[in-house]
């Protein structure tokens, strides 16, 4: 009964004008992000977090909640249309969701691929509504020490799924634990790192990193390209599958839904592994693997179905131990940590409101993407007509007046672009910036849990493999790093991501 009274809690925060508003706006800018190439989730949050400051904690995560969910969906109508992945947890979809548009069932693949997402979303909530509590409480008895490995363990679980090269990730992450440090010790009160710049003191500004490393790095490399495609048609008709289509889809939707639930769970795995994962399987299992590539309807239903559930059971590290599993996450804990929340199990008792309101959302988040989007398919049609030369500009014009109106300064207005330049330099390197990202944001958490370990232990470092659970997570994580290193996953990573 508890759940269900969370719930009406959730519904009655959730169903306010205001944050219902906030909810379409959110689901209708991740569908729009989605649809055009070139931009993402991770950058448009970033572009987005100075307009929080002036929102409600629970507003503010509600629509950046669903910018992300939004992304998911918007990512399969350019790629059932154009063979174009607004996402790349939509890369696969265009295998056969592209050549069902090529045979004239171009609006049966975009209904399959928003049911399927309707259904997995539904079933992501609700797991999010149902586990949570439980991970919630078990992670009420962590300590110091505890989180401290945890917070090794999931560093490492990123390292493992982040695409690249695996010397690059750990670079990643530790240039981004580096940048963490910069700032004020908050032990000591030393100045650490800021070269006697004052406006270092408090460290970099999370939505200056995010913005430069994000949205302006990929503004200068889209800038460089074109991003023009040739539509199949202007119209898309027959919005529904026929019965054959339903039947070859439903089983494929229901093990998308379990797989990406459980992937999602993992440090760094999310969305993209998720669709990829669940394709290889549909067409493992399939009776006719040769119809897959070839417009099979299971080809677009399992991967549109894994990445929303991926991307919905996300929320549950991050709203439950504060871990965040993928680069958006570690966005919504820098939106969080931006409104004096701190993340971690507490937010479940501190702020019941906050977090039933934010899982209420999702489900009419999702609604809201199955009811509004299918009408609105041919307005996405032509906004993929916009040339990239007139969109960066205003794209660049808002967001630095979002970095300005941070502190009224021109200093975050720098870091933005000094972080812009840097993150263009690791895009032409080949390095993904969100383990970076990942370790700016863990970095300075690990190091308060491990100091504070120490002063408890009172110096003695046998702490952290004394206590039964501490010692577990940082044999899981050891396992896991020696399991890295191994020739075999190396190499299964790099056909993985191969086509990310």
């Amino acid at each position: 009964m508890d759940l269900f009274s969370n719930l009406a809690t959730g519904f009655n925060v959730a169903l306010t004008v205001q944050n219902i508003g906030f909810c379409f706006i959110g689901v209708l800018l991740g569908t729009a992000v989605g649809v055009l190439p070139g931009l993402g989730p991770l950058a448009t949050i970033a572009m987005l977090l100075p307009l929080t400051y002036s929102l409600e904690p629970v507003t503010a995560l509600i629509m950046l909640s669903g910018i992300y969910y939004g992304a998911q969906y918007g990512g399969s109508t350019t790629a059932i249309l154009v063979n174009l992945p607004g996402e790349s947890s939509s890369v696969v979809t265009c295998i056969d969701g592209h050549q069902m548009a090529r045979n004239g069932r171009a609006g049966s693949a975009l209904a399959m691929a928003a049911l399927g997402s309707f259904f997995a979303g539904t079933i992501g909530t609700l797991l999010v509504a149902a586990f949570s509590p439980y991970l919630s409480r078990l992670a009420l008895s962590f300590g110091p020490a505890e989180y401290f490995s945890l917070m090794v363990l999931g560093l490492i679980a990123a390292v493992v799924l982040a695409s690249g090269g695996l010397l690059k990730a750990v670079g990643m992450i530790l240039i981004g634990i580096l940048l963490g440090t910069v700032g004020t010790d908050v032990s000591s009160g030393v100045m650490r790192f800021t070269f006697g710049s004052l406006d270092l003191v408090d460290g970099f500004e999370f939505v200056a990193v995010a913005m430069g490393l994000f949205a302006f790095a990929d503004i200068i490399a889209n800038a460089r390209g074109s991003n023009t495609r040739t539509l199949i048609t202007d119209t898309v008709k027959g919005l529904w599958p026929n019965r054959e289509e339903f039947r070859l889809a439903w089983p494929a939707v229901l093990r998308g839904t379990a797989l990406g639930s459980v992937l999602g769970l993992l440090p760094g795995g999310g969305a993209t592994l998720s669709s990829f994962a669940s394709y290889t399987i549909e067409k493992k299992i399939s009776k006719h693997p040769e119809t897959f590539g070839k417009g099979a309807p299971a080809g677009v239903a399992a991967p549109e179905s894994a990445n929303n559930a991926g991307a919905q059971s996300s929320f549950i590290p991050m709203l439950t131990l504060g871990i965040p599993s993928n680069g958006v996450m570690a966005m919504m804990i820098g939106a969080m940590m931006i409104h004096d929340i701190v993340p971690g199990p507490e937010v479940m008792t501190s702020n019941a409101p906050l977090f039933w309101g934010l899982i209420a959302s999702m489900w009419i988040g999702n609604l809201m993407l199955v009811i509004f989007n299918l009408p609105m398919i041919g307005i996405w049609v032509r906004l993929l007509r916009i040339p990239y030369a007139i969109l960066y500009p205003a794209i660049l014009i808002f967001s630095t007046i979002g970095l300005y109106s941070i502190a009224n300064s021109t200093s975050a207005i720098i870091m933005g672009a000094g972080f812009a330049l840097f993150g263009y330099l690791l895009n032409r390197l080949k390095c993904e910036p969100a383990p970076l990202l990942l370790g700016f944001i863990l970095g300075p958490m690990m190091e308060e849990y491990l100091r504070r370990a120490m002063l408890l232990s009172r110096g003695d470092p046998a702490v952290f493999v004394t206590r039964p659970l501490s010692a577990v997570l940082l044999a899981a994580a050891v396992i896991l790093l020696v399991t890295i290193v191994s020739p075999m996953v190396r190499k299964k990573r790099e056909e993985v991501f191969a086509e990310d």
